[in-house]
């Protein structure tokens, strides 16, 4: 397999969906927290991402095993293993790699944190894994653009900031004398889902809008997905009023004063991203207009993390 396959395989480019949480999480500890801790970042990091192309390269294997159909619609394009005639038996191998790397990864942060990092990753590998695999797999659910969204829109934000504050008191879980503890910030835990907010719809859209894409392709293939039962017309409303979503977190997040006020510069960037919807709501398409739906992710929390660092640096 040669690096040009395996990208596609992993398709690299929608990396960007884990990365932007994680630099609005370590950004967002500076601003509010001022600390930073080098090894833990690297860290986390390193087994995010490792584990986003491993669960990315499950789904386009569990895809190819299961497709009663495997050419038209682009199909042949779109996956890796049909494209690039991979042996399913070497995407399997590699996909055992990766996993096993990011789990070590993931242990190392564990033994560097606490037991909070250990369990919150362990619902993210859970959710990773049975996204693709299982029975029934969630992407080929209902509920794809849910788990997709908190998973990677708020967990990921979380760990990123948590990995910075774990011995702060904000959350923990301890065994005193055979009884259990939890102690927990609620008002810290509801800060950092209100910075998530963008991220959780953004990267739920970039879901969203792949399934409409695919709404044909996926009824064949028996994908059943929200698209195929909210119909194409609700799918788009939902799609626009993420975004719009998006924009209300961010305010909330000013006036709550989790956020500098410079972060409503973020809301400079409603008329270009509000231009996208409307183009992807004449035309939906995997080749031409899905990408609209990254760059409005993009274009929306580089922008938000590029306010928080401002909220720093002023």
């Amino acid at each position: 397999m040669g690096i040009t396959s395996f990208f596609k395989l992993v398709e690299i480019q929608t990396k960007v969906a884990s990365i932007i949480p994680y630099l609005v999480g370590t950004v967002f500890a500076l601003y509010k927290f001022d600390n930073f801790n080098m090894k833990s970042t690297i860290l986390l990091f390193l087994s995010m991402i490792i584990f986003d192309m491993t669960v990315t390269a499950i789904n386009n294997y569990v895809d190819y095993i299961k497709a009663i159909k495997k050419e038209g619609f682009g199909y042949e394009e779109h996956n890796a293993i049909t494209k690039y005639g991979l042996k399913p038996k070497t995407v399997l191998g590699i996909i055992i790699v990766m996993l096993i790397v990011s789990s070590l990864l993931g242990i190392l942060l564990f033994l560097n944190t606490n037991i909070i990092i250990l369990l919150v990753g362990l619902v993210c590998f859970t959710i990773g894994i049975f996204y693709s695999f299982g029975p029934i797999p969630i992407s080929r659910t209902p509920f794809g653009e849910i788990f997709s969204g908190v998973t990677m829109g708020f967990f990921i934000t979380f760990l990123a900031i948590y990995i910075h504050i774990f011995d702060k008191g904000i959350l923990n879980i301890s065994i005193i004398d055979g009884n259990f503890e939890l102690m927990i910030n609620l008002k810290v835990i509801v800060s950092i889902f209100v910075i998530s907010i963008p991220l959780i719809v953004g990267i739920a859209n970039i879901m969203l809008a792949n399934n409409i894409c695919d709404m044909e392709d996926d009824f064949i293939n028996r994908r059943f997905t929200l698209p195929i039962y909210i119909g194409k017309e609700n799918a788009l409303t939902i799609f626009k009023c993420l975004y719009y979503t998006g924009f209300v977190g961010i305010s909330i997040g000013v006036i709550l004063k989790v956020l500098p006020i410079v972060s409503l510069l973020t809301l400079l960037v409603f008329i270009p991203i509000n231009k996208n919807i409307k183009s992807f709501y004449i035309l939906q398409s995997k080749k031409d207009t899905f990408i609209l739906a990254v760059k409005n992710f993009i274009l929306l929390n580089v922008t938000y993390v590029f306010t928080i660092v401002l909220g720093i640096l002023f």
